[in-house]
């Protein structure tokens, strides 16, 4: 058998091609690798002078965007109240409208009863045949009606009708003067 010698001879120098073999092939990559720690280093130094006024604007942003809404939020309270308002000056002025309604009305029933009452034909007044209160002589009623009466009431209860007012009633003279 061969010398012992010459096999680790061979394997030496086989480990030193392998070696070489992967140097050769990893200098490009760790070239890649140093380009990239280089560019990360780049990005970081971009992001630390970035950053902080980045993150002071949106910190900003957001109180103001807190102050809107406070803002808007109080805006809408007042304009719920101002509705509340409205709604009530509606319900107020229906109300007071349906009050002119009815005063409207009565004041026009008062005035139609006000014409009717000035333009409607004056009785004529009798002065010749009026007798004093106490000379009045007692009403007389048709004999359907005083029989009727007659059988209602017992003799005591019989009293002079109208007694008290100015005038004595006579049925014929009053349904000849309609």
């Amino acid at each position: 058998m061969i010398d012992p010698l010459f096999w680790l001879g061979l394997s030496i120098l086989l480990v030193a091609a392998s070696l070489t073999t992967v140097l050769v092939a990893a200098i490009p990559a760790l070239q890649e690798l140093a380009r990239a720690a280089r560019s990360a280093e780049k990005f970081f130094d971009t992001l630390s002078r970035e950053l902080p006024p980045t993150l002071n604007a949106i910190r900003n942003t957001s109180l103001e965007i807190t102050d809107l809404t406070d803002d808007v939020s109080e805006g809408v309270k007042s304009a719920s109240q101002v509705v509340k308002q409205v709604d009530q000056s509606l319900d107020s002025a229906k109300k007071q409208a349906a009050n002119i309604q009815v005063t409207t009305r009565s004041v026009l029933v008062g005035v139609k009863t006000a014409w009717k009452t000035f333009t409607r034909k004056k009785p004529v007044r009798r002065n010749a045949e009026r007798l004093p209160i106490n000379e009045k002589p007692p009403l007389t009623l048709p004999e359907p009606e005083a029989a009727r009466l007659q059988n209602q009431r017992t003799q005591p209860e019989t009293y002079r009708i109208n007694h008290g007012y100015g005038e004595t009633a006579n049925w014929d003279s009053d349904l000849d003067d309609e």
